[in-house]
């Protein structure tokens, strides 16, 4: 399996959109096709790891992984077609995060006890 960076991951979507889906769809069309995939995520993790029972057939962690680069497809399909750059995006926002909670997780008791 080969590893992908973000931008190698940005620019492969942007090939088959352009290969497969003819084009992308509109930008809040993708919105909510993003909100349908995030449901799709939540839906398997409550049968997964919260009381919800499976109706029929029980999925799996693999069907997890699925679901999961559904979220990451849309969502990278929403940042091409805005012109977001997600390597710099996620770099920027890991700097926030650590400047920002450096240390108000390790004194949150709730995590701690």
């Amino acid at each position: 399996m080969q590893t992908l960076t973000l931008r190698d991951y940005q620019d492969q979507v942007d090939e088959w959109v352009k290969q497969h889906g003819v084009r992308y769809f509109g930008e809040l069309t993708n919105l909510g096709i993003l909100m349908e995939e995030v449901g799709e995520v939540a839906r398997l993790m409550v049968r997964l790891y919260g009381e919800q029972s499976f109706k029929s057939t029980p999925r799996t962690r693999e069907d997890l992984a699925e679901e999961l680069a559904d979220v990451m497809f849309v969502l990278t399909c929403i940042a091409n077609q805005t012109g977001v750059d997600l390597s710099a995006a996620v770099a920027d926002n890991l700097e926030e995060k650590a400047r920002r909670d450096h240390r108000r997780h390790w004194q949150n008791p709730k995590l701690t006890s």
